[in-house]
């Protein structure tokens, strides 16, 4: 397995600025782990959100989480800016495959970077399902050469 290397800023196609907490820190200064699963959770909901294609109660098709990965490069800590990146590589017929970088502050070169897949399934029997249209156009927009 070839190292992971650190994408630039210029490689995403939408960003969300996500502010640290003091939380965030755990004991060695940094922002913990489990936290960055969080603001590429925060990222790609946002921009659902933004794009009117998540509808958390009523939309018979949910996205559920079946793969993550995370590249950890340089630390974030707070106060830090967080500049989450958000492009999509691979739309199939009932999944999205987002990937995310995390920049701290004006950095150009991510933080850490990491993807997750959705599978999209009917809301009541849980089998996949095709992506909705509106979804899949969306994504489109955001969506890059592997």
């Amino acid at each position: 397995m070839s190292k992971p290397v650190a994408h630039n800023r210029s490689e995403y196609r939408y960003f969300r600025d996500i502010t640290t907490r003091w939380m965030d820190n755990d004991v060695y200064a940094h922002v913990n782990n489990v936290i960055y699963y969080s603001w590429f959770d925060t990222v790609v909901n946002g921009w659902l959100l933004e794009q009117n294609v998540l509808d958390f109660t009523d939309s018979p098709a949910v996205g559920l989480v079946v793969e993550t990965h995370c590249s950890y490069f340089s630390s974030i800590a707070f106060p830090d800016l967080v500049r989450a990146g958000l492009r999509v590589t691979r739309l199939g017929t009932s999944s999205v495959r987002y990937e995310v970088g995390l920049y701290a502050n004006d950095n150009t070169e991510a933080s850490a970077q990491g993807h997750f897949v959705h599978v999209y399934v009917d809301r009541v029997t849980r089998r996949p399902v095709p992506l909705p249209d509106d979804l899949r156009r969306a994504l489109e927009t955001i969506e890059v050469a592997e």
